[in-house]
């Protein structure tokens, strides 16, 4: 998006050395999914990745090119998982692993997800294209399968784009809402017994709405 080649290779290795120094979508994400990408200063980014200023804009030329940078790679995050569904599998357990896989997501980058849902909230200026590209492609194949799966008896019958978006709302809530989270429960994704107790609600409600009768 931002351009091919030497530059392209450059941002690649700057994410690949800034996972050793702590750089991760997270920290990255942190003062921007708190303040907004026009309320945050490259200077609080560069902070928090544990960088200087001048070694962000030499990879990240703008505000603009680090969010979006950002934004893709927890969009491949989430969405690594939903690419490994094949008709061959069985659909009940394609299915519960996504929902744990996609809550260590929520559990493991919290500010990434934050960042992604105020993305969408404004309407998607800088990820339309993602979204309406190779997100909706990726959604479109994997739809097919689950309706594969409904076919041949293993689902019951849902929408399956209804099914996806149910994982996903349901699987960020706790990293989106983590504040409402903790202000209700007491405890976050951070806490392992409150992950595994999560995990096993979301699966068992999913699981059960779907499984054959």
């Amino acid at each position: 998006m931002y351009g091919t080649g030497r530059g392209e290779e450059k941002r690649q290795t700057f994410t690949s050395g800034q996972r050793q120094k702590g750089g991760h979508p997270g920290r990255r994400a942190g003062g921007i999914s708190q303040f907004g990408i026009h309320g945050t200063r490259l200077e609080q980014v560069a902070e928090r990745a544990g960088v200087s200023k001048t070694n962000l804009l030499y990879y990240y030329p703008s505000k603009e090119a680090l969010y979006v940078a950002v934004l893709q790679q927890i969009l491949a995050i989430w969405l690594a998982p939903l690419k490994a569904f094949r008709e061959d599998i069985s659909p009940l357990v394609a299915i519960r692993e996504y929902i744990r896989l996609k809550l260590e997501v929520s559990r493991d980058h919290p500010q990434a997800s934050k960042l992604f849902c105020l993305e969408m909230l404004q309407g998607a200026p800088l990820l339309m294209g993602e979204l309406t590209g190779d997100l909706k492609a990726l959604v479109d194949e994997k739809s097919a399968i689950v309706s594969g799966w409904i076919d041949r008896g293993k689902l019951a019958p849902v929408d399956p784009q209804h099914l996806i978006f149910m994982i996903w709302a349901t699987t960020q809530h706790y990293a989106d809402f983590a504040t409402q989270v903790e202000a209700v429960t007491g405890a976050t994704l951070q806490d392992a017994a409150f992950f595994e107790q999560t995990v096993d609600n979301v699966q068992r409600m999913i699981i059960e709405g779907i499984r054959v009768r």
